[in-house]
């Protein structure tokens, strides 16, 4: 019952079935290995490519990339835990992997709403895309990105680091996540609590009601073409980037909710959860656009 500054945290396991966490595992791995496949094939295919060195397919590379970051930082912990019962992470350990799964979700959610107002431009504005959107721009908007998720979430580990750590130490999840960490600290965890809850609106929020601004936007300006058949294939050039912004919003919402609303659920609720937040996008976004982006598929086969 001492508390500790520095303690290690144990990982989530599924009670009742940790004898099956190795068969269990056997999934997430190969949804890992489809997520860095996936991933690869988009950025290796954009990289070979001429025709494809313009914004969009860029910031569909940083997408690629963010996913692989992500899932890369999570997911080798998790399957270490499930095939050689390595439950123990350290306080250090587990704050980094923290602040780069904020941080990453952060840049991807940036870098969605940057693909949104590059569709608005492209189809409302399409004379003056090439002016706007160019691949210094784009370049800025990427460095942009990664300064707006490590500014607004670095604070967070921040607010842990001097907090004590008393009594339970077992996580919700596989993996170390903000609101998971700061329910175990014995201490006033309320400027956590307030700092957190305002750096997810400011950016995921936020960023959520400008995508949705964007669309607005972009279904006047297809309802003011006069044939269906023309409005149809101009707003199915969105198709792929809200499949994308819904593979990325729709578990990060989940996983609030069962933040917020869950604490009485069923532990195997929260690990799944966690691993759909984590997983989901990367696996998703490669095979989305590799369907839809005609390019893509056809460098690919």
């Amino acid at each position: 019952n001492s508390s500790d500054l520095s303690p290690s945290f144990i990982l989530a396991s599924i009670p009742g079935l940790e004898a099956a966490q190795a068969w269990m595992a056997i999934p997430l791995c190969s949804a890992y290995i489809l997520a860095l496949a996936g991933n690869c094939a988009v950025l290796l295919v954009v990289r070979m490519e001429p025709r494809l060195h313009a914004p969009m397919y860029f910031f569909l590379c940083m997408l690629a990339a963010i996913d692989l970051a992500l899932a890369t930082a999570t997911v080798p912990r998790i399957l270490s835990f499930y095939w050689f019962d390595s439950r123990e992470i350290g306080f250090g350990a587990c704050l980094l992997q923290m602040f780069l799964i904020h941080t990453l979700s952060a840049i991807e959610s940036t870098v969605l709403l940057a693909m949104a107002v590059d569709r608005y431009v492209a189809i409302c504005h399409p004379l003056r895309h090439a002016a706007i959107l160019t691949n210094a721009a784009t370049a800025k908007i990427g460095l942009l990105a990664m300064a707006r998720g490590v500014l607004f979430f670095l604070p967070l580990p921040l607010l842990l680091l001097p907090l004590p750590f008393c009594g339970s130490r077992v996580l919700s999840h596989s993996f170390c996540l903000h609101q998971d960490v700061m329910n175990l600290a014995c201490a006033n965890t309320t400027p956590s609590v307030v700092y957190g809850l305002t750096a997810i609106l400011l950016v995921m929020g936020l960023d959520a009601v400008l995508i949705c601004l964007s669309y607005i936007l972009i279904l006047k300006a297809v309802l003011r073409l006069a044939a269906w058949r023309e409005r149809l294939k101009v707003f199915s050039t969105c198709i792929a980037h809200i499949c994308a912004v819904l593979a990325f919003y729709v578990p990060l919402i989940g996983l609030s909710v069962v933040h917020r609303f869950g604490r009485d659920l069923a532990p195997l609720v929260h690990i799944i959860m966690g691993n759909v937040y984590i997983l989901v996008p990367a696996v998703l976004n490669p095979i989305i656009y590799g369907v839809r982006t005609k390019q893509i598929h056809r460098r690919i086969l």
